[in-house]
C-alpha cells in the first residue's frame, strides 16, 4: 500500500490533534477509515469534509499513490 500523508484544516486538526499524519492507503475512503479507527470525533468531523488531493478536488473513492498528500478541509463559517 501507498504511504500518504493527510493535512488537517480547523475543525478536523482540532479533532485529530495534530497538523498531519502520514498512513498507507490506496483510496481516500481507505486513508479517512485508518486514521480514524478508535476516533470517533475524527470520523465524524472527517464524514463532513472536502478533500483535495495534491491541490484538486477528490472523493473518496479517488486512488491514491504513494507520495500523495491530501487536504481535509471541513465547512468553515463566515460572515
Amino acid at each position: 500500500m501507498p504511504e500518504v500523508t493527510i493535512r488537517y484544516f480547523a475543525a478536523a486538526r482540532s479533532a485529530a490533534g495534530r497538523s498531519t499524519a502520514t498512513a498507507e492507503a490506496t483510496s481516500i475512503g481507505d486513508l479517512v477509515a485508518t486514521v480514524s479507527a478508535d476516533r470517533p470525533e475524527l470520523a465524524r468531523v472527517l464524514s463532513i469534509c472536502t478533500f483535495l488531493l495534491n491541490g484538486e478536488r477528490a472523493d473518496p473513492t479517488t486512488a491514491l499513490s504513494a507520495g500523495a498528500q491530501v487536504d481535509a478541509l471541513p465547512p468553515f463559517a463566515g460572515g
